[in-house]
């Protein structure tokens, strides 16, 4: 059985859908997902670009609410910012819950993008992959 995991963001449109994509990428034996605390409801086309040219992108990511995802069991619960740390929603089953910062690219060039991409790659994975 897959453990799941919720990365979660403000925006859900850079670094917890670029966190999702890699998680998913890098780890077997997990379903990541990824959510907003205040969705925009786009996935920066940046976020987009740099999953694309690693070759995870999936069809199927996009931003989203929490409550969208409301009704899954999550295993880990995984802040990528501080806002979504302070305002973490409660979820039913009592899922761990880890804060794992990263700064917003959203904004700036695309090399922050890429940036944050190999930061999440090198510091969240190994992090995640400790905690199951």
């Amino acid at each position: 059985m897959n453990k799941k995991i919720l990365v979660l963001c403000t925006g859900n449109s850079c670094r917890s859908i670029i966190a999702e994509a890699l998680i998913n990428a890098h780890i077997k034996g997990v379903e990541a997902y990824s959510a907003g605390v205040r969705a925009s409801g786009v996935v920066n086309p940046n976020a987009t670009r740099v999953l694309q040219e690693a070759g995870i992108w999936r069809d199927g990511y996009h931003s989203k609410e929490t409550q969208e995802i409301k009704d899954i069991d999550f295993d880990l619960v995984i802040t990528v910012c501080n806002n979504a740390k302070e305002s973490c929603p409660i979820f039913e089953k009592k899922a761990k819950v880890i804060h794992v910062g990263f700064e917003d690219p959203d904004g700036k060039e695309y090399a922050e993008f890429v940036k944050t991409f190999n930061e999440i790659k090198t510091k969240l994975i190994p992090i995640v992959e400790n905690e199951l």
